[in-house]
Parts: C-alpha cells; structure tokens; sequence
C-alpha cells in the first residue's frame, strides 16, 4: 500500500508538491538492497566514495556533513555550531520557511533580527547592505537567508547576498537554505561565499525524507571552534573526524545512503546544468498555463521566479484547499497547499526532481480540470499554452 485512501483509484498518482518529490525507479532499486554493516570495510570505501561525490551537487571543494534528519535538523546543525547564546542574527522574511527558521533561532537562545517582507519576492541584497552597515560594531554574527522559499515559489539572489555582505565589509557568516532549491536551480556553495549551506534529500535530490546536509567553508568551521549553544547529535567536529576514513560516529541511514549514490549518477549523467534547464523549461511552462488560466502567481517579482515550484493565488472567494481536493480526489493528484498567511489563499504546483515534458502536461491538464470541476472561473487551454512553448523550446 502506497498511501492510504478510501477506495483504490485507477492510474499512478500524481505527486506534485514542492517536495517530497517523485523518487525514480532507478533511486528506489538502489535502496532495495540488503543493509549494510555500517562500521565493515566495504561500508568505508562506499561512505568516503560517497562523501567525496556529494560536493559536486553543491560545487563545493569543502566539507559537506550527512545527517540522518529532515532539512529542520540541518537549520539547527547550522546555528548550533556556528553560534552562541545571546547572538544576533539578521534573516529576511521571504515566507512560511524563513519565518520558521527564524523561530528556531528564538528558541536555541539566539536574537534574530527579521527584515520585514511580503511573502511575493526573495530577500532583498539592498536592504541587507543598509542594515550590516548600521552594524558598526559587528555584532551581528550571522546572516541567514532562504534560496528558495517553497512556500512562495520566490527565490533570492545568494551571489548578490554575498556581495552586499562584502560591500558593508562585514564579517557575518553567510547561512543559505536551499533545501528545495538543490540539485534543481543552480546553486555555487563555493563561488558565492557561502559559510554554511543547508540542504535535505526530499526535493531535487529525489529521495525519501530523511537525510540533511550541511556544507561548511573553512570559516564557519573556524567559528564552530568558539561557538558556544549546545551541540552533540549535530556537532560538525565528530562527523568530519569519522568521515575522513567513510564512517559516521552514529548509525547512518544506510539505505538512504544508496539512494543518495544512485541519485547523484543520475544527476552527473544528465548534466547539472541541463538538470537547470529542464527546471527552467517546466517553470516558464508553468506560468504561462497560469496567466492564461488569468489567475495571480504568488511570486510578484520575475527575477525571483523559481524554477521548483509555482505558488498560484486563487481569486477572491475561491477556497485553495477545496481545489486541492477536488483535484485530489476526482484526478489522483497532490498539490502542495498554502502555508502561513497563505494557507487556503494559494495552492502550489511542484515541478521539481525526475519530472518529463508529459508528467507536467498530466499535471497542468490535472489542475485545469480541476478548476473547472470545482467551479473556479478560467479561461480554458493552458494546457494547450503550456504545450506550445514546450514544443518550442524542446
């Protein structure tokens, strides 16, 4: 059983959300083998083999830690290591996921400082400039920023980040989520400057939930060495120290571990940045259904569009959720609902990981007759735009 539902449908369910993502054949095989003694030879020789190849996908040359956690574990790992009680954080409000990060740093003893924004566009560099340069005395310690945020379907712009940081000539550590935003849009761990990255298996990476990442600069892992919260479970010194020779100093998630082996094949055969393209390619096709529907993408600034999902408003008076089941329950397929001051105002269309021109024309055509069933007023042949332009641009 799959997952569970009233009555058996017909077909293969469509699993469109922002992550989990559809998890290939190929990765699913991979897991399917017989667990491996975590602490034998063999296991070794994979976990360092393993551990080196992880670092093209962030294109990085430093340390990149495995966890076996979803991406929340990966938050606090970057905070809990790089930081101390009472320090000053500077995030950016750019939807459902910074403001959580943000609540985690409140409750490890941290004081964030939140630049106020509006849900429909990524962190603004600009404003990042102003504030680090009113911090004359360098007592912000970290600046923490969401790459892609999943709740908006807005991105922000980590290289102009870093230049702003630079451009305040500030020392704050640079934090970068890009759970969602890996392995589907580029992204430079080491070209931008980024201290930490946060990252977890469920969305571009195309696994089950249940690893997280953290890639780390040789800064940040000079700050961990005074950083002063609480750490065990999360501590980069032990994990590094044991994978040097391809252990972990506690029990991995073998198996997901083969997975992440598998994943990472598919991704270096296909090419990362063919990988973008396509992601570029389902977005743009995505829109332009959108628009011709004649509703609202929630993400109000172009240049921040994300390649990993689409946040759609509904028009007034229209229910999100009510859409979603509808479609869920009359064409087999999930959306990803509205978070936070969104929920029931938007509904969300994943097109993120092992995704083929056909799955996205089954799912825009799944959510155009959606609308119609549930009575949603639209301007029928999306479907028909979407086509169109990847016919085009194949």
């Amino acid at each position: 059983m799959v997952y569970f539902a009233s009555k058996h449908v017909a077909g293969r369910h469509f699993l469109q959300l922002p992550g989990p993502s559809n998890v290939p054949d190929r990765v699913l095989r991979a897991m399917d083998n017989p667990t491996m003694d975590h602490r034998g030879p063999d296991f070794g020789r994979f976990g360092k083999q393993l551990l080196e190849k992880v670092k093209f996908v962030f294109k990085t040359q430093g340390h990149v830690v495995i966890y076996p956690a979803s991406g929340t574990g990966a938050w606090e790992a970057a905070l809990a290591n790089t930081l101390s009680p009472g320090d000053r954080v500077l995030m950016c409000e750019t939807g459902w996921f910074a403001s959580l990060w943000r609540e985690m740093a409140e409750r490890l003893g941290l004081r964030p400082e939140f630049i106020k924004g509006d849900w429909r566009r990524g962190a603004d560099p600009a404003a990042i400039e102003e504030y680090l340069r009113a911090d004359t005395a360098h007592a912000i310690k970290a600046v923490c920023v969401v790459h892609n945020e999943t709740s908006t379907g807005a991105t922000s712009r980590i290289g102009e980040v870093r230049a702003a940081i630079d451009a305040a000539g500030h020392p704050a550590l640079l934090l970068v989520d890009t759970i969602s935003g890996l392995a589907s849009m580029d992204y430079r761990h080491d070209e931008w400057g980024v201290d930490v990255t946060v990252s977890g298996s469920q969305k571009g990476l195309m696994l089950p939930p249940g690893l997280s990442f953290n890639a780390v600069s040789e800064k940040a892992l000079k700050a961990s060495e005074t950083a002063k919260l609480p750490r065990s479970f999360w501590d980069w010194k032990h994990m590094i120290a044991s994978n040097a020779t391809g252990y972990f100093p506690y029990t991995p998630a073998t198996n997901l571990l083969y997975g992440l082996d598998a994943a990472l094949d598919m991704l270096a055969e296909e090419g990362l940045e063919n990988v973008f393209a396509r992601h570029d390619r389902h977005a743009e096709a995505t829109r332009r259904a959108v628009r011709h529907w004649g509703m609202e993408i929630q993400c109000a600034e172009p240049l921040h569009y994300s390649s990993v999902l689409t946040a759609v408003r509904l028009p007034e008076g229209h229910s999100a959720n009510a859409l979603r089941a509808t479609i869920l329950e009359k064409f087999n397929m999930s959306l990803g609902n509205g978070l936070g001051q969104l929920n029931d105002r938007v509904f969300r269309i994943g097109h993120l990981g092992d995704l083929g021109d056909l799955q996205l024309v089954g799912t825009i055509a799944g959510v155009e007759m959606g609308l119609a069933a549930a009575g949603v007023p639209h301007k029928a042949g999306g479907t028909q735009v979407a086509m169109a332009y990847l016919n085009g641009n194949a």
